[in-house]
């Protein structure tokens, strides 16, 4: 998914799915000091489990944990050069799109709650059109939230 992303140094991330901070440290490590990533997560304990162990791989300095419906992404720091989504919508947020910088990328599953799902990378170029790619078929859990699945 990083490469995917096309990640470069100093870019600003938004992280839809902080779970245990892994993916956060690994995209953080990919932008360098100079880039920071946003994860949103809905579940007050896998932040608290994601924060300890950004501290303890030395990452919190460039990554932010907030709790919060991740299906309306963070608008508080918008926009974004990319946009990781770690689990599976019905269907592309607007919310999110509109949150992605023109010539960002956007990575995201969607499909049913469980079965099937496509993993999209979605490009918006510098007139604000989008393009979507498939990379294939994946596996994730269901986003919960007001552009997601119903809890």
């Amino acid at each position: 998914m990083n490469e995917a992303l096309e990640l470069t140094t100093g870019n600003k991330v938004l992280e839809v799915g902080a779970g245990s901070g892994y993916h956060a440290a690994t995209v953080a490590e990919q932008i360098g000091p100079q880039g920071r990533v946003y994860t949103i997560e809905l579940v007050p304990e896998l932040i608290m489990v994601a924060r300890s162990n950004l501290e303890r791989a030395g990452y919190s300095d460039r990554v932010t944990l907030v709790q919060g419906d991740g299906s309306l992404g963070y608008p508080d720091r918008a926009p974004y050069d990319r946009i990781l989504v770690t689990a599976a919508a019905p269907k592309v947020p607007q919310t999110l799109l509109a949150q992605l910088r023109l010539g960002g990328i956007m990575i995201i599953p969607v499909g049913g709650r469980l079965f099937p799902q496509e993993l999209l990378r979605v490009r918006k170029d510098g007139k604000g059109r989008v393009e979507r790619a498939s990379l294939g078929g994946v596996a994730f859990v269901p986003l919960i939230g007001k552009e997601g699945f119903d809890s």
